[in-house]
């Protein structure tokens, strides 16, 4: 009598990466791009990715608006094409009903999906809702919590940028 092996099948959310995410993805960190695509495999909540690799330009806009910390110049992004030839950095935005949405409670599953992807594949990852610690040392089921932890930890006016995942 034959038996058949089984094998695990693996789970899926049913979302997939579009053209406009794919897109984003042109230039960004291959490591960076295989977490992307495992995690939207994982993601409880459908996502898109807002912004991969940026120009100086295009940094320095987003600086002058307030949308981020460096202005693409004398302190370069990590949107910006690194040493490697890549950016090591991406947004990923909440997509919801055909619509960008920025509502920390569905950046949070977003969050999750990334942790989880990046500890099965191996890749360091520092997340824009705690920057002070690795993605990896973070504890995955309870990101809220992380982050109410960083702002106990950091006290006062920071930066916190719950869509953004870059290289470590």
């Amino acid at each position: 009598m034959a038996t058949r092996k089984r094998t695990a099948k693996k789970e899926t959310s049913g979302f997939v990466l579009g053209a406009g995410s794919r897109s984003e993805l042109d230039g960004v960190h291959p490591d960076l791009v295989k977490v992307v695509e495992r995690a939207i495999e994982l993601t409880s909540r459908d996502f898109t990715v807002h912004s991969g690799l940026r120009t100086a330009e295009e940094q320095n806009e987003l600086y002058k608006r307030g949308a981020s910390q460096r202005d693409g110049y004398r302190r370069k992004s990590e949107h910006q094409e690194q040493d490697t030839g890549y950016g090591h950095a991406v947004d990923l935005v909440p997509y919801v009903a055909g619509r960008l949405r920025w509502e920390w409670p569905l950046i949070y599953p977003i969050a999750e999906a990334m942790h989880q992807a990046a500890r099965e594949l191996g890749v360091h990852l520092r997340w824009g809702g705690v920057w002070d610690y690795p993605m990896n040392n973070l504890r995955g089921y309870d990101m809220k919590g992380e982050v109410y932890a960083y702002c106990r930890r950091h006290p006062g006016p920071d930066f916190i940028d719950g869509p953004h995942y870059e290289l470590f």
